[in-house]
């Protein structure tokens, strides 16, 4: 445990800072959090920059009310809040309104993740973030920015085929929503491994029409073997070979795997780039929500709490 807490807490050696404007890309990223991981943190503001979106994932099961309190306590301590919005386990309209109103009332929530959610079957009458959007409810409440997801690597759930046509026609249709609407949006994707693949289809959604900012997916440090189970679990794509690799070099298990690779081809990519569709980071914390933020604050990422009395 000792090798691994120092891993986190060394200096990030001073040729690795800066490589490919990793500082710069970590700059303004997004954090996923629930309820129950949520609860471990005293004080967000001790491990968060001023200002970083923390989004509160809904897993089905999940009663509304630990949903609100969340995002209530989050916003509390000066944060932004994105709550999820899974279409699937919304029965209808009426509740629709109802999390909406109670987000909003209780933690001024004013954007939202809106996607098709972890269940086979929908429980009522939204099977996707789509018709959830042409409800008109969230205009309604006055929400000014809706993220929708992205699959980098695809999403057989949409695509059986194994193509990406369905996933590809349904973000022209929200890249048209935001054209119709006052709405701010941004493609916020699953997790994934490898940069070319994710370049390549950024590159390709620019090609398709769609405009929107992409908020790249990226697995918080985390043992290698919780990073596999995850993967496997939600379905990430040929780009587990990267954590496949890994695990054939048994020097390498007693670390954590961290994205810095990954992030710093991203960056350089995007330096020479300058419009490249991915324009944040969204970090799901595999290995713990402390984990990630002493990571990211290895390159530059200062609390809170600590910038306020630097």
């Amino acid at each position: 445990m000792a090798t691994i807490l120092n891993f986190f807490g060394r200096k990030q050696p001073a040729d690795v800072t800066p490589r490919g404007g990793l500082r710069e890309m970590l700059d303004g990223f997004s954090i996923e959090v629930m309820p129950r991981t949520a609860e471990k943190i005293e004080d967000f503001r001790a491990i968060l920059p001023a200002g970083t979106r923390v989004y509160i994932a809904h897993i089905d099961g999940t009663p509304i009310e630990d949903m609100v309190a969340t995002a209530k306590r989050i916003a509390a301590e000066g944060f932004p809040v994105m709550p999820h919005f899974p279409a699937r386990i919304i029965a209808d309209a009426s509740m629709l309104a109802d999390w909406i109103a109670r987000y909003q009332g209780e933690a001024g929530v004013d954007q939202a993740l809106l996607l098709a959610g972890g269940v086979d079957r929908p429980r009522g009458a939204f099977h996707c973030s789509m018709q959830l959007m042409e409800t008109g409810l969230f205009d309604k409440a006055g929400f000014r920015r809706l993220h929708v997801a992205g699959h980098p690597e695809g999403n057989r759930d949409i695509d059986p085929d194994g193509s990406d046509r369905m996933v590809m026609e349904a973000l022209r249709w929200k890249q048209a929503f935001s054209e119709r609407t006052d709405a701010e949006m941004a493609i916020a994707t699953q997790f994934c491994f490898e940069a070319a693949p994710v370049i390549e289809w950024a590159n390709r959604l620019r090609a398709e029409g769609v405009a929107l900012p992409v908020h790249i997916g990226v697995a918080g440090p985390a043992k290698l073997q919780t990073m596999i189970k995850f993967a496997m679990t939600c379905g990430v794509g040929p780009s587990i070979r990267v954590l496949q690799r890994r695990a054939a070099d048994l020097t390498k298990l007693v670390l954590p795997f961290t994205p810095e690779e990954f992030l710093s081809e991203l960056a350089a990519h995007r330096a020479a780039h300058p419009d490249f569709a991915i324009t944040n980071v969204h970090f799901f914390p595999l290995g713990g929500i402390k984990a990630t933020t002493d990571w990211t604050s290895g390159f530059g990422a200062t609390p809170a709490a600590r910038a306020a009395t630097a």
